[in-house]
C-alpha cells in the first residue's frame, strides 16, 4: 500500500514562493507517475502538474505553466512542486497523487494513491 504525505504548505504573500514536498512509502515510487492537484473551497479538484516516472516528461495546467515546476527525486521517494509568483487564486489545498496508469495524467481518476493534502494560502 502506497502512502503519500505532503508538506510545505503555508501562508505567503502574492508574488512569493513555496515548495511543496510529497514523500512516498510502501511502493515502487520510481515506477509511478506522480501528480499534483488542488482544490479551493467551493471548487472542484483540478489538475496542477504531473511527472512521468523518470521526470523527463512533465505536464502542467495552463494556469500554472511558467510559474510552477514539478520535479522528483526517486532516490528519496519524493516529488516536489516549486511554486513561484504565487497569486491569490492559487489558494487551495494541494494534493499529491500517484499512479501506474499513464493513460491520462491530467485526470484525477487516473490516480490510485492520494495524500491528505497541504494548505496553501496566498494573501493579496
Amino acid at each position: 500500500q502506497v502512502q503519500l504525505v505532503e508538506s510545505g504548505g503555508g501562508l505567503v504573500q502574492a508574488g512569493g514562493s513555496l515548495r511543496l514536498s510529497c514523500a512516498a512509502s510502501g511502493g515502487t515510487f520510481s515506477s509511478y507517475a506522480m501528480g499534483w492537484f488542488r482544490q479551493a473551497p467551493g471548487n472542484e479538484r483540478e489538475f496542477v502538474a504531473a511527472s512521468a516516472w523518470r521526470g523527463l516528461s512533465t505536464y502542467y495546467a495552463d494556469s500554472v505553466k511558467g510559474r510552477f515546476t514539478i520535479s522528483r527525486d526517486n532516490a528519496k521517494n519524493t516529488v516536489y512542486l516549486q511554486m513561484n509568483s504565487l497569486k491569490p487564486e492559487d489558494t487551495a489545498v494541494y494534493y499529491c497523487a500517484g499512479t501506474a496508469d499513464y493513460s491520462d495524467l491530467r485526470r484525477g481518476r487516473t490516480y490510485d494513491y492520494w495524500g491528505r493534502g497541504t494548505q496553501v494560502i496566498v494573501s493579496s
